[in-house]
């Protein structure tokens, strides 16, 4: 299973690249019948008249936290919605509770929830809710992840705390949920090391993981770059692997990946960050919504401010493309838990 959740990576990673493709080809038609107002037509007539409540079901701190604010305070400053937007995090039940309860709500168009790859597939394999059960809205971007040591972690770097862990030193790793635990069941199998010489505590947030970093709790923590970023920068984490088939850029464009620390495979686990609504949400919001995202994603705040420091690919998807593409992925995870 470990093995098929490698391969599933690098697939969809290809995967994702001719979709990009073959979407971009097919935005540039839009445009041209649209006149550049992709979705405004749809969505004329329909705009939140109350607070917009947007959930995230991971700590503040985290990379969904920081994803979140960074798109509200844009639609705000720029004026693109007027309404207030409450963000609320709803972390019960590793944030299937928020999950579940955003999937039930009747709504009119005033509930968001930010939605990735590593909330869809804990929630599909430990729960009857599925993607199915949402609007899928937008996808924004593509993450990425690295491994970090803080202060008090007592190696040189990667390459001896693994040989430290394959002569019996037991080493504690931390990170959040869903793909951060792929990531640590990969870099098992890469490894060729067992759960009981690096073991794995799962917190709720990115965040959590870094107070537990910090404060020495754990060897080392797997983070995006958007939570780690003022920590490296302050010099209390240091980056020592780059979980990625070749070098990240900016900021992280010195770390290594695992092929150039020791005779180890390179691997990557993509994270897609989203947006989705209730399963009731109306096509017209589902479609106002989709435009608002779409125009900050051309925004340079939104190149400069979030992708660019914090190391993110900007590839917009428009809700009928993030539909798709979330249920392909759905599919796809499914499929390796059978």
């Amino acid at each position: 299973m470990k093995k098929s959740k490698r391969i599933l990576a690098l697939i969809f990673s290809a995967w994702m690249v001719l979709s990009l493709a073959a979407c971009g080809s097919e935005k540039s038609t839009d445009t041209a019948e649209t006149g550049g107002e992709q979705g405004t037509e749809e969505s004329q007539g329909w705009k939140p008249t109350d607070t917009v409540n947007w959930i995230v079901t991971s700590s503040p701190g985290g990379g969904s936290d920081i994803y979140t604010r960074m798109l509200a305070d844009i639609m705000t400053t720029s004026g693109l919605v007027d309404q207030t937007i409450l963000i609320t995090n709803q972390t019960d039940g590793a944030g299937e509770v928020g999950r579940l309860q955003v999937a039930q709500k009747k709504d009119d168009g005033h509930t968001l929830l930010t939605f990735n790859n590593g909330d869809l597939e804990p929630m599909v394999k430990n729960t009857s809710n599925r993607i199915e059960n949402f609007r899928p809205i937008c996808i924004m971007a593509f993450d990425s992840r690295l491994l970090f040591f803080g202060k008090e972690t007592p190696y040189a770097d990667m390459a001896e705390l693994l040989e430290a862990a394959k002569n019996g030193t037991h080493i504690i790793m931390g990170g959040s949920k869903g793909d951060d635990i792929t990531t640590y069941e990969t870099l098992l199998e890469v490894t060729g090391l067992t759960e009981e010489q690096i073991s794995y505590i799962t917190y709720d947030a990115t965040s959590d993981a870094i107070t537990a970093l910090l404060g020495g709790h754990v060897d080392f923590i797997t983070s995006k770059p958007a939570a780690a970023s003022q920590y490296v920068v302050s010099g209390d984490m240091i980056p020592q692997v780059a979980v990625a088939m070749e070098r990240l850029e900016g900021q992280f464009a010195d770390v290594p990946t695992m092929s150039e620390i020791g005779d180890y495979e390179d691997f990557e686990i993509p994270v897609w960050r989203g947006v989705v609504g209730p399963g009731s949400m109306p096509d017209e919001a589902v479609a106002y919504w989709s435009d608002i995202f779409r125009q900050i994603s051309e925004s340079e705040q939104w190149k400069t401010d979030y992708l660019d420091k914090n190391g993110l690919t900007g590839n917009f998807m428009p809700w009928e493309e993030a539909t798709a593409y979330m249920q392909e992925h759905q599919d796809n995870y499914l499929a390796t838990l059978e």
